[in-house]
């Protein structure tokens, strides 16, 4: 007979307690104490995370979630993100054990969706792959590669003196009604049939004006491989605020995922994604809204002292995936609205020193007609000749020092009347050659045809021709080559550099071309 001791009984009760299930789902409950402006102040959830999802629930059913931000030693701080208005004193909120989500897949392709993942182009439900954190810590510099691949813009300007790669941040900077969304959209519809997948942020714009930009995208069929995230004026600021980290989510998806819906890796390739935020000061201007009725600090300008943390979180997260992780990479094209041309403003600052590179667009320039009105003198791309084709890099070279040196002589020398020859000629290649970026809305030009017309340019071929006929010049010039001379294209398009070859069948081609055109005078 077996003694029973308390070691025994110990022994058995552990056993089956062990073996009791004990899977519960642990929840908080609290409740509102103040709700207002989009905040709600709540009691009694004294194990809510940063930046959880909570539910908020009416006293008629209805769910709201909200996303715990401020964490007090008695009560949370935390923003709504749908119907405000449902939500009163008393209501009871419950933590969710999950930080906010969206959700990401190839079913977003082609949609408009809200920065909580839920469509509203009334096109019917999505059915997501996955879904990943809006707050997503940046993969480190050891899974990182260097930018070594061009993100073409079909922008002559921004190609030949301003070269992205994929995987950078380029910012596009200038005053309002400027075409800073104009250059990202023609970025985003360059993107046909190059295998990238673009994401078009809109923060605070009005709905009609995103309502144009999705038609605009969907009649050049650019909305096949585009995904639109939209927080709209009318939307509350916690959505505004979340938008660009939304989309940013939904990108990461494709770059860490391959093809199969597996983790990108060396035989399952991670895809390239272009995103643009449109814009950020708008961003920043409803997460000020938000930290001001929450009662954090302010500081300068009345922004919260981590604006600049928020911008660099979100910024950071652009990527050129090594090949081991995948190789895929996400472009980040972010735009910043200035004031009266002042870049030395707070966040035209904080967004310059974050990114690798701006495009700075100038109203003067932009109401001369030289259009995109890109300054040459303060634009810059900090990736540079990395991200250019040879051929590119061969004819652009010296293209932004002698604009930026022509602009400087033109304004010297606007009250000289005589000057030497030198000068002269300096002047007159300048002008052919500003006017020769000169590019019409929805005329994306292949990289290959910009070589072409940028050589033409450079060796002085232009320098006869009339100002007001270069425009003209060159698309004529472009249609030529393409019909008269196939071959000469086709081996440009093969070695990709100028060989001698190659720039004598170019210079014969050109001056055949020239000696045929017919100028206005």
């Amino acid at each position: 007979m077996t003694e029973i001791t308390a070691q025994s009984i110990d022994e058995l009760l552990r056993k089956q307690l062990d073996s009791l299930s004990t899977s519960v789902e642990s929840r908080e409950t609290g409740s509102v104490i103040q709700v207002g402006d989009g905040i709600a102040r709540v009691d009694g959830l004294k194990n809510a995370m940063a930046g959880e999802l909570l539910e908020f629930v009416g006293k008629d059913g209805t769910v709201v979630y909200g996303m715990a931000q401020n964490l007090e030693e008695d009560e949370v701080g935390a923003v709504l993100l749908g119907d405000v208005t449902a939500i009163k004193e008393n209501d009871h909120v419950r933590t969710t054990g999950r930080l906010v989500e969206v959700p990401s897949g190839r079913g977003m392709l082609g949609r408009v969706v809200n920065p909580l993942g839920i469509p509203i182009d009334g096109k019917g439900p999505i059915k997501a792959d996955g879904s990943r954190p809006v707050e997503f810590k940046a993969p480190g510099v050891i899974y990182r590669k260097p930018v070594d691949e061009p993100m073409q813009t079909g922008i002559l300007a921004v190609d030949a003196m301003i070269p992205i790669g994929r995987g950078q941040r380029e910012l596009i900077i200038g005053d309002r009604q400027t075409g800073k969304t104009a250059i990202a959209i023609d970025a985003i519809m360059n993107q046909k049939g190059k295998d990238m997948i673009c994401i078009y942020v809109a923060v605070g714009q009005k709905a009609s004006t995103v309502a144009g930009v999705v038609e605009t995208l969907e009649s050049y069929g650019a909305m096949d491989y585009t995904i639109v995230v939209n927080a709209s004026a009318s939307d509350s600021a916690p959505l505004q605020y979340i938008a660009p980290m939304a989309g940013a989510a939904i990108g990461e998806y494709f770059v860490y995922t391959g093809e199969n819906g597996e983790k990108a890796g060396p035989d399952n390739p991670g895809r390239a994604v272009l995103i643009v935020y449109d814009d950020l000061s708008k961003q920043a201007v409803a997460y000020r809204q938000m930290s001001l009725t929450l009662r954090r600090p302010p500081g300068r300008e009345a922004y919260p002292g981590d604006i600049f943390y928020l911008h660099s979180r979100l910024l950071e997260r652009a990527v050129k995936m090594s090949d081991e992780m995948g190789g895929g990479s996400m472009t980040a094209l972010p735009i910043i609205e200035t004031q009266a041309g002042d870049v030395s403003a707070y966040i035209p600052t904080n967004v310059i020193s974050i990114t690798d590179g701006q495009i700075y667009l100038q109203t003067d320039l932009f109401f001369q007609g030289q259009r995109p009105a890109v300054d040459v003198g303060i634009s810059v791309s900090r990736v540079g000749g990395s991200a250019q084709v040879k051929a590119m890099k061969q004819v652009a070279g010296t293209l932004k020092l002698d604009l930026a040196a022509y602009r400087e002589l033109k304004a010297f020398t606007q009250f000289g009347s005589d000057l030497d020859k030198a000068t002269q000629d300096q002047l007159n290649r300048g002008a052919h050659m500003t006017e020769l970026l000169i590019q019409k809305r929805y005329s994306m030009m292949p990289v290959m045809d910009q070589v072409v017309a940028i050589y033409s340019g450079g060796h002085g071929f232009l320098d006869s021709i009339p100002v007001e006929d270069v425009v003209r010049f060159r698309t004529e010039l472009i249609d030529y080559m393409h019909a008269s001379k196939p071959e000469v294209m086709a081996a440009l398009e093969k070695e990709r550099k100028l060989t001698g070859d190659i720039e004598k069948d170019l210079d014969a081609a050109i001056e055949a071309f020239k000696n045929q055109f017919a100028t206005s005078a």
